[in-house]
């Protein structure tokens, strides 16, 4: 294995992170990488607890894929051990466990998603049921015995719920203790894991001295903020972007950001380096370049690691046509309804009233009926481009209309 010199691996692999603990002892094991040869085993894991993926969980992903490119053996953990238990992290409340059936369901499609960033041929999948479901009653004994009560307790979300009087599993303790186990037996150089997860990363680090092996460096990486710049990314705050999303509808998200989250996005969802994205800022600034641009560029970049050039491009096109142009792209979505599903009501003229809330849920162009209530009174729905704020539609069936809420289009068949 040819390895690129330390200095130039130590850039790359420091691009975004939080903190590396300690980055004297990673450049100590990438010199010895470098001199023997020997990649270094680069581990991070995943509960599979959710069917999709969004972009934030795709940071540790990318961060992998670094490591990946500088020739170490990256190892991807399913964790459908510890996903039966519930990672407690910033949890102010007991996490009820999944199912086995839903942990095997989630992984595969896990799986199938992560190869989009990480080479196949290249990566270790790994699930850690491999050892935990064999590690015996003795031996899990053994192991409990190397933490203390005290020590748990150290953990922050622990820590304030034991302060606030709320319940915490015994079931929960194990936790930490499983993910340092982990590391113990996949002999890991390298563990990466967001910020939140810095308590469980160094317990893997004192477990691993218990068992005789080096202990591995720490690589945190920051919680993605999502579309609007204030809350992580997450499902439930409405501000993600799925990686398997249409391309139309993750170019529409990613060009709502503002001009300073596209290099928080750039630094953290693209392999661009550190030196170049700092150009780019910089000829922004300058006049050289347009943000607007840049912001394509970096919407393109994701859109193509997840679908293709040719969906990003066309993405790109038809996103130009619908807001720089004000033209209705091609191949726009079509959503095809009944009245009869959304509650529709006769009216006397022969027309139908349909709640325009379930409308836009149903196309996709609202997260729920609230959610649409508030755009429709904030005024960014508009039907066959003109701005639309009643709570109803009044149509006479069949009828197709083309929907715009924000940055998002759908044409709309009701029938």
């Amino acid at each position: 294995m040819s390895f690129r010199p330390v200095d130039d691996q130590l850039a790359y692999l420091r691009k975004g992170s939080v903190e590396i603990i300690r980055e004297a002892d990673l450049r100590a094991r990438l010199e010895q990488s470098l001199k023997s040869g020997k990649p270094m085993r680069v581990k991070a894991g995943f509960d599979p607890t959710a069917p999709d993926l969004h972009l934030g969980h795709t940071v540790l992903i990318r961060k992998l894929k670094h490591f990946q490119d500088m020739g170490h053996t990256v190892i991807f953990l399913i964790g459908d051990g510890t996903g039966l238990i519930g990672d407690p992290t910033g949890r102010n409340a007991t996490r009820p466990p999944l199912s086995r059936e839903e942990l095997d369901r989630n992984a595969e499609t896990y799986k199938a998603q992560v190869f989009k960033i990480l080479d196949p041929q290249k990566t270790e999948v790994r699930y850690n049921t491999e050892w935990l479901l064999n590690l015996g009653y003795e031996s899990f004994v053994r192991l409990a015995a190397k933490f203390t009560v005290s020590q748990m307790l150290e953990r922050e979300d622990f820590h304030k719920r034991f302060q606030e009087e709320k319940p915490i599993s015994v079931h929960e303790l194990l936790y930490p203790m499983m993910q340092a186990y982990d590391s113990v037996m996949l002999e890991s150089d390298v563990e990466l894991g967001g910020t939140d997860q810095k308590f469980n990363l160094l317990m893997g680090r004192e477990l691993q001295r218990h068992y005789g092996q080096p202990s591995q460096i720490v690589l945190t990486m920051p919680l993605l903020e999502g579309l609007d710049g204030v809350q992580k990314m997450s499902k439930s705050y409405g501000n993600y972007v799925g990686i398997t999303e249409q391309p139309a509808d993750m170019f529409g998200k990613l060009m709502s950001i503002s001009d300073d989250l596209m290099w928080r996005y750039y630094l953290l969802l693209t392999d661009v380096t550190t030196a170049e994205i700092e150009q780019m800022r910089s000829d922004a600034q300058a006049g050289k370049l347009h943000p607007m641009q840049a912001k394509k560029d970096l919407a393109k970049r994701i859109i193509t690691d997840f679908h293709s050039p040719a969906a990003a491009h066309e993405a790109e096109t038809n996103w130009t046509k619908q807001f720089q142009k004000d033209e209705v792209p091609e191949n726009l979505d079509t959503v095809s309804v009944s009245a009869a599903e959304l509650g529709a009501t006769n009216e006397s003229d022969g027309k139908q009233a349909l709640k325009l809330d379930k409308v836009l849920v149903r196309a996709g162009l609202a997260d729920s009926s609230s959610d649409a209530q508030r755009k429709i009174k904030a005024g960014s729905v508009k039907i066959d481009g003109e701005p639309y704020k009643e709570l109803y539609l009044h149509v006479q069936v069949p009828a197709e209309m083309v929907v715009r809420v924000g940055r998002l289009m759908k044409k709309i068949a009701i029938g």
